[in-house]
C-alpha cells in the first residue's frame, strides 16, 4: 500500500490521512482563494472522499463559487488554520490545503485555475498549464 498523505492544522486539533493519489492538484487564483489565503492564490489537492479519515472538530463555513455551487471551507477552531474543502455538487472528493501537508514537498501542482484574477506580483511556475477559470470536463 503507498503512503497515505496526512496532515492538519497548526496546533494538531484536526488531522486528516487520506490512502490515494490526488485526483487534482492546482493552485487557484480566484478572489475567494484569495482572501482565504490572504495572499495571491491558494493551493490545493483533491482527492477521492472515500480515501479520507478526519478527526478533530472543525469550523465550517460556505460561500457559493462563480458557478453557483456551494463550496465548504472547513478550519480550526483553535488556531483558526484553514484546512480543507468539500463541495455539495461533488461529494465524491475532498481537498485539502497544500500547506497543511505534514510533508508539503509531495504537492506537486498540476495546473492554475482561475488566471484570469491573478496578479503580476504572483508568479506562479510558468510551465504549469493554465486556465483563465475552472476546467471542465
Amino acid at each position: 500500500m503507498d503512503k497515505p498523505y496526512t496532515g492538519g492544522c497548526a496546533c494538531g486539533a484536526i488531522r486528516y490521512s487520506i490512502a490515494g493519489e490526488p485526483l487534482f492538484s492546482n493552485h487557484c487564483q480566484c478572489r475567494d482563494c484569495q482572501r482565504e489565503s490572504g495572499g495571491a492564490h491558494g493551493s490545493y489537492a483533491t482527492f477521492a472522499r472515500a480515501g479520507v479519515t478526519l478527526t478533530g472538530d472543525a469550523k465550517h463555513w460556505d460561500m457559493v463559487a462563480d458557478s453557483g455551487n456551494v463550496k465548504t471551507r472547513g478550519f480550526c477552531t483553535q488556531c483558526g488554520v484553514a484546512v480543507y474543502m468539500t463541495f455539495a455538487a461533488h461529494p465524491g472528493v475532498f481537498t485539502i490545503r497544500a500547506g497543511s501537508l505534514d510533508e508539503p514537498a509531495r504537492y506537486k501542482p498540476q495546473v492554475v485555475t482561475f488566471a484570469a484574477r491573478g496578479h503580476n506580483w504572483d508568479q506562479i511556475d510558468p510551465s504549469l498549464m493554465t486556465f483563465a477559470g475552472m476546467p471542465t470536463g
